[in-house]
């Protein structure tokens, strides 16, 4: 089986990853987060996943590759990782009593080629009063989630629904999807 090397430090995604009970390597993919002029969400998620696997795989070329990359959607303007406290107490401000759209994208590049996708996910959001949103921001802290809301955990509280093929791709990293990326690498879930 080629070594498996996840594009990210991302906690979430090296827990989902580790799901799936294979061996991986982390790196830090070191690639410019930036949202380009006029880049529509969807298209930023796609592009950042795609350029973090193959950042990685430039200097793994016989490994397989996973790069993420998450970027929530409101009316069309991306909301990305808030980074501090104010910050996260806005977008969730923003998104109250509306439905947001996360693009979550996925890459995998290995010896069999690159393969990108996305998985949608539609959450609607509750009207909370600031003082609950305050409450949540400093219990969870979530400056490094897309769009503040860390739904695997306290987060749960500030959704009424959410609307997906994948439950894993809201927490960060499509698995169903991956599953089968991986399968097209050679590599089967569960290992055999």
């Amino acid at each position: 089986m080629p070594k498996i090397v996840l594009a990210s430090t991302s906690p979430y995604r090296r827990e989902l990853l580790a799901r799936l009970r294979l061996p991986f390597a982390v790196e830090s993919p070191q690639v410019d987060e930036a949202t380009l002029p006029g880049e529509a969400p969807r298209a930023v998620a796609l592009r950042l996943a795609q350029a973090k696997a193959l950042a990685v795989a430039a200097r793994h070329p016989q490994a397989v590759v996973i790069g993420s990359d998450q970027v929530a959607d409101l009316d069309g303007i991306a909301l990305s990782k808030p980074g501090a406290h104010e910050a996260a107490l806005a977008q969730l401000e923003a998104m109250q009593g509306r439905t947001v759209v996360f693009y979550t994208a996925l890459a995998v590049a290995g010896p069999a080629g690159v393969e990108v996708d996305c998985v949608d996910t539609a959450v609607s959001f509750r009207r909370l009063p600031r003082e609950r949103l305050e409450a949540y921001v400093r219990a969870e802290q979530p400056y490094d989630c897309a769009g503040a809301a860390k739904i695997e955990s306290l987060g749960i509280a500030l959704v009424e629904a959410v609307q997906s093929t994948d439950p894993t791709a809201l927490i960060g990293m499509p698995l169903i999807r991956l599953v089968a990326m991986l399968e097209a690498q050679g590599i089967q879930v569960p290992a055999s």
